[in-house]
């Protein structure tokens, strides 16, 4: 068997295609602020990324590149004129952030309408309890790319190993939501790979190269690596040994898998709270959100 792959560049390419018509019929500009603080090469990077696209599909962005010394109070005091900043839809801090910031207070201070990162705690509410609200995106974009497979998702056993709170919990909770039997395993899982090999979806981010040896995978699995590690020769790879794509019935490539459509899911909660703003136009708030705009499943 060899797997098919789960190509996230075409996919991110068709998204970020259908939000182009959409903008341009609705004449709207959705505006994003995407905050770095410091002058780390690979954030900037990924940012300069970030801010091309949404130029792409008709999305006004403003990056805010902070000294990596600047205090709490200012970064908080920045995010709270973005908040009430009509020409700004969403707000994005590109984490992580320098070790004297408390990243949660930062995560806390955006108001949960311009939350496009869907980190808040009322966004991971919200889809906790299966009400309409902006979606973490790299959990949203792994739900589009099983979308792709085809596959009838309720009733699949999905194993997700790594149970951070920007992939791993939000994860657990889109497949929950689509009629999914889940196991979120962890650094205190006992014998992982019994867990893995009776899984029809696994879905690994843990940051760790090449992690998931191959004869974990029970053969006709969709496999998606979030991971992204280089190596000392500089070579990328993921989380999963590239062998699993010999039992898999579908993969994830590294990189151009997951990590195009978390973007691309940016994107989309970008015109989303867009929208959401015309509903509801005078600030929230912080703390009380307005109710948000219909979801997408």
């Amino acid at each position: 068997m060899t797997a098919q792959l789960l190509d996230g560049r075409a996919i991110a390419a068709q998204i970020r295609d259908d939000l182009a018509r959409q903008i341009q019929q609705e004449k709207s500009t959705p505006g994003l602020a995407v905050i770095l603080v410091g002058d780390d090469p690979a954030s900037q990077i990924y940012v300069a990324k970030k801010c091309q696209d949404c130029e792409k599909v008709g999305i006004y962005s403003e990056l805010k590149n902070l000294a990596v010394d600047i205090d709490q109070a200012t970064l908080l005091a920045i995010i709270a004129a973005l908040n009430v900043d009509s020409r700004i839809h969403g707000i994005l801090v590109q984490l992580p952030l320098p070790a004297h910031i408390d990243a949660a207070a930062v995560l806390q201070t955006i108001d949960p309408r311009k939350d496009v990162d869907g980190f808040h705690p009322i966004s991971m509410g919200q889809l906790a309890l299966r009400q309409p609200g902006l979606r973490p995106c790299t959990p949203k974009g792994i739900m589009r790319l099983l979308v792709h497979t085809g596959v009838d998702l309720a009733g699949q056993h999905a194993v997700i190993v790594g149970a951070s709170n920007h992939v791993g919990r939000p994860m657990a909770l889109e497949l929950l939501l689509n009629g999914c039997t889940i196991t979120v395993c962890h650094r205190f899982t006992r014998d992982l790979p019994h867990h893995l090999r009776q899984a029809d979806i696994v879905i690994v981010a843990i940051g760790k190269p090449q992690f998931i040896k191959a004869d974990w995978i029970k053969p006709g699995a969709i496999v998606i690596d979030v991971g992204i590690n280089r190596l000392a020769d500089g070579k990328i790879v993921g989380d999963v040994d590239a062998a699993a794509a010999e039992h898999a019935a579908w993969i994830t490539p590294v990189p151009g898998g997951v990590g195009p459509m978390t973007v691309a899911t940016l994107l989309e909660n970008t015109w989303q709270a867009c929208q959401n703003s015309f509903l509801h136009p005078s600030p929230a708030p912080a703390g009380h959100p307005l109710p948000q705009g219909a979801r997408e499943n």
